[in-house]
C-alpha cells in the first residue's frame, strides 16, 4: 500500500522510449501518475510547467544532459530527484550527488528497484498532512522553515538543494551540538545518496550560500578532527 504516496506525480525523462514506458507502467500499477519526456528540453518544460513531485532523470538525453535539466529546474523550483545513469565511471554518481540529487540508479535496473528508491525519496521529502505545524527555528539572521521547505539568511530567501535542506534540518535539530560525518549520515537517515566523501562538498555549497563569509562561517562551524555544529544561540 503506498497509502499518501498514491497519486504522487512523477516526471520520467529518458531518451529510450521502451525502458521510459516500462517504467511508467509499472510506476502507474503502483499509483503514481506518470509524465514521460524523452528529450531535456521538454523534460524541463514539463518540470517547470507541471512541477511534479519527484523527477527521475537520464543522465545522456539526445539534446543535453539530466544533470542540465536538473540544475535549471532546482534553479526555480525544489523537486526531488533520482538520475539514471547507463556510465560504469562513478564519476557521474558522484556528480549528480553533489549537484543535491536525491539519488541514483545505474542501468540496467529493475522497475522494483526504481520503485523502491522512489518511496524512499519521497517518504524523506514528503510531510504528512496531519503532522503539526513546525515553527521556523532561527540561528540569529538564519532561518529554516521545514514546513514552507525554505531557508532565509536576514529575510531573503536562499535556494537550496534538497540535499543541502536536509543537512541543515539535520544540524538544526542538532543545534550546538558536534556532529561526526559518520552520526551526521545516520541522523539524516541516508541509503547511500549521500557519501561521506562528498558530505564536505555539500557542506561547503550550503556554507556559500548562507555564510557572509565563507573563510569564517558564523553558523555551520567546523570542529577539527571531530566535524561539525550549528552554532547555537
Amino acid at each position: 500500500m503506498l497509502g499518501l504516496m498514491s497519486g504522487k506525480h512523477i516526471l520520467i525523462a529518458d531518451d529510450e522510449p521502451r525502458i521510459g514506458e516500462v517504467l511508467a507502467a509499472y510506476l502507474q500499477r503502483e499509483g503514481f501518475r506518470i509524465s514521460l519526456a524523452e528529450t531535456a528540453a521538454r523534460a524541463l518544460e514539463l518540470a517547470l510547467g507541471e512541477r511534479p513531485d519527484l523527477m527521475i532523470l537520464d543522465l545522456t538525453l539526445p539534446d543535453g544532459s539530466g544533470l542540465d535539466v536538473f540544475r535549471d529546474v532546482q534553479a526555480e523550483a525544489s523537486i526531488p530527484t533520482i538520475i539514471l545513469t547507463a556510465r560504469a565511471d562513478e564519476i557521474d554518481r558522484i556528480v549528480g550527488l553533489e549537484m543535491g540529487a536525491d539519488d541514483y540508479v545505474t542501468k540496467p535496473f529493475s522497475p522494483r528497484e526504481v520503485s523502491a528508491r522512489v518511496r524512499a525519496v519521497l517518504r524523506r521529502t514528503t510531510r504528512e498532512p496531519e503532522e503539526r505545524r513546525e515553527e521556523p527555528l532561527h540561528v540569529g539572521d538564519l532561518m529554516l522553515d521545514s514546513q514552507a521547505h525554505e531557508v532565509r539568511v536576514g529575510g531573503d530567501l536562499v535556494p537550496v538543494t534538497p540535499a543541502e535542506f536536509r543537512i541543515l534540518q539535520a544540524f538544526f535539530a542538532h543545534a550546538g551540538q558536534v556532529l561526526t560525518r559518520e552520526e551526521l549520515l545516520d541522523i539524516l537517515d541516508d541509503t547511500g545518496t549521500i557519501y561521506e566523501r562528498t558530505l564536505d562538498r555539500h557542506v561547503n555549497n550550503l556554507r556559500r550560500k548562507i555564510e557572509t563569509d565563507v573563510e569564517r562561517p558564523q553558523y555551520i562551524l567546523t570542529v577539527y578532527g571531530v566535524g561539525y555544529k550549528l552554532r547555537r544561540e
